[in-house]
């Protein structure tokens, strides 16, 4: 899934334009081509590559407002985005490519979009500069050096000597970067004034610049939409009270225009069945169980797919959860095999190869894996020495399927003397750890409600990276990194299967994080809107947004 690149040629892109043209053309004139979509996550933050952002809804809304070089296609494949630019391979030891930005391309606020872009999104995710809160450095860590001209659309970007990333097309795509116009004009930098802080190693204006991309982009009903340009299809029109955000198409966009005028993108709620039955949602793309039992009313069709992110126990690095002895005595009384077949899908016990199912996935979790796959009590009293333990989990709300899964464990878990409160609440998620408000988190891959994957199991395995934004439990183990950080240059499946069978007793034996189950995705779509497909990363079905069609 992840190593494959699809090109989109001229023709291509012509006969799609084509389609979408004779599509509209059928649109209803009363809709005015409005479309209401339900997503995953709460929609607080246009910046997706922080910690709270990348488990957001917001990779699902902006996938067609934030563009990049390239996006994740229905199958999790990159797809080039030839509308924004192109990519060029010049050197494979190191690996040197070029960037050029689309001639035409803008802002919707007429700033033209420049290679500073690019500088300010590897700033932010290289890891080398910590005041930034961002959810990775996958991939952007092995970066050496960008050569941009402040203002000009081409850049250079070299790798360290053996660090050939062999998934570079996932980097500086889709929602990866922000205007840095935006953070230069607030700062008072002048123009370029981000690129120049970075080649200058200016620490003062570095630390001013990453306290603003940290806050800066935050959405609320009082938000400038003037600090929101976009680069894509939509931009943002406005941010209701009850936290969605309305899109509408970019006039400064100079690629096919979005088929439909208006998207409106609503966060999951209570109340998704009384919206279904009243049609006022078009699209609703969530995990499967999230919104318990849905009933299909006439004019709907439904789709189930695996998406690439792992449903997991995420373990904090602070209070009860952060002794070894306490994680593995929870994961030995969590009864994985019921939580699962509750969900309808097989146990999974992939933690650095997600987004696979094959033999090379398999070598990871050989062996060790079976001794947590069943509840066992006597286990989980030994690792605890027979001492009472209290466990606050938390998770999104509301979401039935967590919610019986949290009861599953308080039921099984009980017995060991282990007693489970539940903490569940709609802005729980990965800061809830990290302020300690929980001692264990139910989610997917980086903590997100969604599927939260990249599509790159090489790029997700940095969740348990030592350092890293997203490694919400705040492992360190150096023969884990040394393992990651071989992943992620590695294509031969062979080495790829020897370094994840060596990871398999150490991360069985630590037990950082509990995987439970692949997270299914749920996609009800009116039967009136055409184009819209699923997506297994965290993207979700709004990786095409500008193609669905009112008819």
């Amino acid at each position: 899934m992840s190593r494959r690149v699809i090109r989109r040629t001229g023709t291509a892109a012509a006969a799609l334009s084509l389609s979408v043209a004779l599509v509209s053309a059928g649109c209803s004139s009363g809709s005015d081509g409005a479309i209401d979509y339900a997503v995953d996550g709460a929609l607080f933050t246009y910046n997706t590559n922080s910690v709270a952002g990348a488990a957001s809804g917001g990779p699902q809304a902006f996938a067609r407002v934030l563009t990049g070089f390239t996006y994740r296609g229905p199958d999790g494949q990159i797809v080039s985005d030839r509308d924004y630019g192109t990519v060029s391979v010049v050197g494979r030891a190191p690996l040197v490519l070029d960037y050029e930005i689309n001639a035409a391309a803008v802002y919707s606020d007429g700033k033209p979009i420049t290679c500073d872009d690019m500088v300010l999104t590897w700033a932010a995710q290289s890891g080398r500069f910590p005041a930034f809160d961002a959810a990775s450095t996958a991939g952007y860590r092995d970066i050496a050096t960008i050569d941009c001209v402040p203002g000009q659309k081409k850049a250079r970007v070299s790798f360290a000597q053996d660090r050939a990333v062999a998934d570079y097309g996932q980097l500086f795509g889709a929602t990866a970067m922000l205007p840095s116009h935006v953070l230069a004009d607030e700062l008072g930098l002048g123009d370029g004034g981000v690129t120049t802080a970075v080649q200058t190693s200016d620490v003062g204006a570095l630390d001013r610049i990453a306290r603003a991309w940290n806050s800066t982009w935050d959405l609320t009903t009082d938000t400038d939409l003037k600090g929101l340009p976009s680069s894509g299809p939509y931009k943002v029109d406005s941010v209701t009270g009850d936290g969605a955000v309305v899109l509408v198409a970019n006039d400064k966009w100079w690629g096919a225009k979005p088929a439909a005028a208006r998207v409106t993108v609503w966060p999951r709620g209570a109340d998704i069945q009384d919206r279904i039955n009243s049609g006022s949602f078009d699209v609703v793309d969530i995990s499967a169980g999230s919104a318990g039992t849905l009933n299909l009313p006439a004019g709907y069709s439904r789709t189930d797919t695996p998406s690439a992110g792992i449903e997991q126990l995420i373990y904090s690095a602070q209070g009860p959860m952060a002794a070894p002895p306490a994680r593995r005595a929870l994961s030995l009384c969590t009864p994985r095999d019921t939580i699962a077949r509750n969900a309808q899908v097989p146990i999974a016990n992939a933690r650095l190869s997600p987004t696979t199912e094959d033999a090379v996935s398999a070598a990871e979790s050989a062996g060790e894996a079976g001794q947590f796959g069943v509840a066992n009590i006597e286990g989980a009293r030994q690792a605890l020495g027979n001492q009472p333990l209290t466990v606050r989990i938390g998770y999104q709300s509301p979401n039935p399927r967590l919610a019986a899964t949290v009861g599953a464990i308080a039921s099984a878990c009980a017995a060991a003397g282990i007693t489970v409160t539940e903490a569940a609440g709609e802005s729980v998620g990965p800061l809830s750890l990290r302020d300690n408000t929980i001692d264990v988190l139910i989610a997917s891959t980086g903590g997100a409600p969604g599927s939260g994957s990249t599509g790159s199991s090489a790029l997700d395995a940095y969740d348990l990276h030592t350092g890293n934004g997203n490694n919400l439990a705040g492992y360190s183990n150096e023969r884990i990194d040394g393992i990651i950080d071989a992943l992620v240059v590695t294509a031969d499946p062979k080495e790829q299967a020897r370094l994840l069978g060596e990871s398999g007793p150490i991360l069985w034996a630590d037990v950082p994080t509990l995987p439970l189950y692949r997270q299914q995705r749920t996609l009800l779509t009116a039967k009136q809107v055409g184009a819209v497909s699923s997506n297994p990363t965290r993207w979700g079905a709004g990786w095409n947004m500008d193609r669905w069609s009112l008819t």
